[in-house]
């Protein structure tokens, strides 16, 4: 994964120990940083064989930025890569909302997608559209809380564009100018300013409209709007569509034809050859690990990460099956099988290859890209395909074999009961659960086989993919008991929940009672034990209790009905892989609705999850919708271009409105980051033909109040746009589980 993932020796390691801040795969995470994910080679250096290391060394992450401290004007970063706001407009993208139709969203490539989100239609408001009025720009449903956030900034990049509201606000109909709902803005927490955002805000409530149309909220004294959105309770469904294609154009080793992916990321199949152990002096191409998804901006591939991302995903289809179609147009829709699992077995099925035949689980793969445009005879033909050095794999491991064998697990009870599965996949699950039986057996028999692939000689990938370091324990007793528990599920055989009984006490949120956005996976694995046939029930309320008792907390339910944020989304702090932590925080608060922690909680605790949607949707002080080129399906101001060996800077694929082609939509990127930093060569020792665009970082996202921590640009070495741009599967898991729960 990419973030969190590029943390390796700045903290954040995966699966060991606990502490607040930073978004974790592998159960664990560092103070203020995140552990899910890639980090790379200072500097861009190519791993050997010539695989580009994508992106550099992370400063320790969670850093906030001072909340005062602000730059002048949104300098831009080399190359033109500009931001006002921190993010530039998604050139070319529909204004007021967008042009994506009621009834059937389009999913990219040219199908149709079931899900139906509601666009704006022909609505054309007359009134300007302000950036001081934020909303979630594809909207909101029927039922749903619905909150404009009316801003004032006073410190930060912006903070010349002062804006006082008028005194009613209006909520209009885009199509009518009909007004439906006239009010006087609220004062958040007393004309204070927020340290995090560097605003003082204003609330305007619109929650008792729940009839499904298309509006804006309209300032009626200084006669400015915001964006065109729409109320319906189909909103999210082509946003969630957009979302799962991700991972399509994330394939490995698969050709995506014009059909499907569109005519713009139309490519060939990539890496489809052998690979070679990586300390093999002598390069035998012995090993077929083609398949499966990169795992972030980069090509590499990660076991105890893929595994991860496909059981978050695999919960999100048990969770809510009826989100997820089989109409998004990809080779396997119309199968019977929802194309979201169709995306898990591609995934699946290369950890089935990195699996030996004793059992044990390969680590990692390193796949190299193609030369950055502006190297030397780097051409702007970057994609996937014109790629032809080999691909090298790192040594089985018991974290990997662990995490494979949850995964294999999990897998074997998703596929044998989901809808058409059995048909389109004949003995499928049934061969999932020996191969999760096989990883477990090997990983007893040798319970401390490490591989730090980002230590060894040579390195392999970017970033560390292996167990904290310094608590290996810990990291893999969360392995063992994650593992446990989906075994137990597939087998009712009582060993293993046995061994889950006797072990769950040692994880942190039953020893502390602590859990928070950056501890999922642990997390999760305590409850899905809670809904375990046959789990002890003792042990069943021990969990549920504890839980609970975890979330009555001021920065978990809290914040809730406390607010202590003017855009909804409380966190305790912000760093390397937020929009993760986003995400993952709203799933810990509708955790309590999904396994029936507390009836009493369940409508605050969904509430506040779909809040930390908003956010990512646009309800941020950069009025930006965190996804990738969502100007035809409903966005007004999305991700025009982010880190990416294939969508790279000066690329065919550069950026929305700006290169021949742009990144496909629907990519989440890693969001504001206060500890952001460019390489240690700038600004001017960084060689010939390597700029840092000028004598002071790009601010932003540097020298910015936390929330405004962030840049829309996509510059490799030496100016390192990975820590705030990089998208990561392991980011995309989250929001898609989060977004699903809201899409019917």
């Amino acid at each position: 994964m990419a973030v969190t993932g590029w943390l390796a020796g700045c903290g954040a390691g995966s699966g060991a120990t606990s502490g607040t801040g930073g978004a974790s795969t592998g159960g664990s995470s560092a103070t203020g940083g995140s552990a899910s994910g890639g980090s790379s080679a200072s500097g861009g250096s190519s791993a050997s064989g010539g695989s580009s290391a994508s992106g550099g060394s992370s400063a320790s992450g969670g850093s906030s930025a001072s909340g005062g401290s602000s730059a002048s004007g949104g300098a831009s970063a080399s190359g033109g890569s500009s931001a006002s706001g921190g993010a530039s407009a998604s050139g070319g993208s529909s204004a007021s909302g967008g042009s994506s139709a009621s009834g059937g969203a389009s999913a990219s490539g040219g199908a149709t997608g079931s899900g139906g989100a509601t666009g704006t239609g022909g609505a054309n408001p007359t009134q300007a559209l302000s950036a001081n009025i934020v909303v979630d720009q594809f909207g909101y449903r029927t039922s749903a809380e619905k909150i404009a956030v009316i801003r004032n900034p006073q410190t930060g990049f912006d903070s010349s564009q002062k804006f006082t509201p008028g005194a009613k606000y209006a909520l209009v109909d885009a199509n009518s100018g009909t007004k439906l709902l006239e009010a006087a803005p609220a004062q958040w927490n007393g004309g204070a300013t927020d340290s995090s955002s560097g605003d003082k805000a204003w609330w305007f409530d619109f929650s008792s409209v729940t009839t499904a149309g298309t509006y804006f909220v309209l300032d009626e004294t200084q006669n400015v709007r915001s964006d065109v959105f729409a109320i319906s309770d189909s909103v999210y469904g082509d946003v969630l569509v957009q979302a799962v294609r991700m991972l399509f154009y994330q394939r490995d080793g698969f050709a995506k034809t014009a059909q499907y992916a569109g005519a713009a990321w139309a490519d060939a199949a990539a890496h489809t050859g052998m690979c070679y152990l990586y300390n093999d002096t002598t390069k035998t191409l012995n090993k077929d690990l083609h398949g499966g998804w990169w795992d972030a901006g980069d090509f590499n591939k990660y076991t105890n990460w893929g595994a991860s991302d496909i059981i978050e995903l695999m919960h999100a289809y048990v969770e809510t099956p009826a989100a997820f179609t089989d109409t998004t147009n990809i080779p396997e829709s119309g199968n019977g099988v929802a194309d979201l699992l169709d995306e898990v077995k591609w995934e699946l099925d290369w950890i089935g290859r990195m699996q030996q035949s004793d059992g044990s689980v390969l680590s990692v793969v390193d796949e190299p890209s193609a030369p950055a445009p502006n190297a030397t005879n780097g051409s702007p033909n970057t994609a996937p395909s014109t790629v032809t050095a080999p691909c090298f794999y790192g040594p089985a491991s018991t974290s990997a074999s662990l995490t494979a064998a949850a995964a294999y697990a999990y897998g074997a009870v998703v596929f044998g009961a989901a809808t058409g599965a059995g048909t389109a996949y004949p003995g499928y699950a049934a061969g999932l659960v020996t191969k999760a039986q096989q990883a477990w057996t090997w990983a007893q028999a040798h319970p401390a086989v490490f591989f730090y692939n980002s230590k060894s000689s040579p390195t392999v990938a970017a970033g560390d993919q292996e167990v904290d370091m310094s608590n290996q324990t810990y990291g893999l007793l969360i392995k063992q008991l994650q593992a446990a528990v989906y075994l137990f599920e597939a087998t009712g055989t009582t060993t293993y929940r046995d061994f889950f009984d006797a072990n769950y006490s040692g994880v942190n949120l039953i020893k502390s009672g602590y859990s928070d956005g950056s501890h999922g996976e642990e997390q999760e694995t305590l409850l899905e034990y809670t809904r375990a046939a046959n789990a002890t029930p003792s042990v069943v309320s021990a969990i549920k209790t504890k839980y609970l008792g975890s979330l009555q907390t001021s920065s978990n339910l809290g914040a809730v009905t406390g607010s202590p944020d003017p855009y909804l989304a409380y966190l305790t702090g912000y760093w390397w892989g937020i929009n993760q932590t986003k995400s993952d925080q709203g799933n810990l608060l509708y955790d309590v609705v999904t396994f029936g922690i507390d009836a009493g909680t369940s409508a605050t605790a969904a509430k506040g999850a779909e809040r930390y949607v908003h956010w990512l949707h646009g309800v941020n002080p950069l009025q930006l919708v965190f996804l990738s080129n969502m100007g035809d399906h409903g966005a007004t101001k999305s991700v025009t271009r982010f880190f990416h060996s294939w969508y790279q800077k000066g690329s065919y694929w550069d950026a929305v409105g700006v290169s021949k082609y742009a990144p496909p939509p629907g990519y989440l990127t890693g969001g504001p980051n206060p500890s952001y930093t460019w390489d240690g060569c700038c600004p001017s020792g960084c060689g010939t033909g390597n700029s840092c665009g000028g004598n002071t970082m790009p601010a932003p996202p540097a020298g910015q109040p936390d929330q405004k921590s962030y840049l829309d640009f996509n510059d490799g070495w030496p100016l390192d746009s990975w820590s705030v741009t990089e998208p990561d599967d392991g980011y995309q898991a989250k929001y898609i589980r989060l977004l699903s729960k809201f899409v019917h």
